[in-house]
């Protein structure tokens, strides 16, 4: 379930547990794709009858394609009312802990830890988000995502 929050009230959330999103499939079709969006067809990747004898036992998603699916999931966790603007800051601290293997499902957890006002009828939040594995033990992602709204 969405969170929504008008603009101004966004400081209320601090602390809050924002709830998880739905279940995302990675399919070997979406690893594929960002392999050659990025130039990175690294055979743990892309070769799934090499990646059978890999580490992994088959093949898995790019770390980075992991993390690039953070802000999509995020947005199902938080709507901000009344934003002409929305823009991905960044990201601090950030780990894989896990590998996610092509065919799994992963979902996002949140936590809006801080809220600062900026320049321009601003506010800064920051989030701390896990990427969590269908029946996984370790998180696949756990990251500080940084986003910037604008009134």
């Amino acid at each position: 379930m969405t969170t929504k929050v008008a603009f101004a009230d966004v400081k209320t959330l601090v602390g809050a547990d924002l709830g998880h999103s739905d279940w995302l499939e990675v399919t070997q079709e979406r690893i594929d794709t960002f392999a050659d969006a990025t130039g990175d067809h690294q055979w743990i990747h892309v070769d799934p009858e090499r990646a059978k004898d890999g580490p992994f036992g088959g093949t898995i998603a790019h770390g980075y394609l992991t993390l690039s699916l953070l802000l999509p999931l995020w947005g199902e966790l938080l709507d901000v009312e009344g934003v002409t603007t929305k823009v991905n800051y960044g990201l601090n601290k950030v780990r894989f802990p896990a590998p996610v293997r092509a065919g799994s499902r992963v979902r996002v957890t949140g936590t809006l830890a801080q809220v600062d006002e900026v320049p321009g009828d601003g506010l800064q939040l920051t989030a701390d988000v896990v990427a969590e594995i269908e029946g996984g033990g370790k998180p696949a992602c756990v990251a500080q995502l940084v986003v910037r709204f604008y009134a």
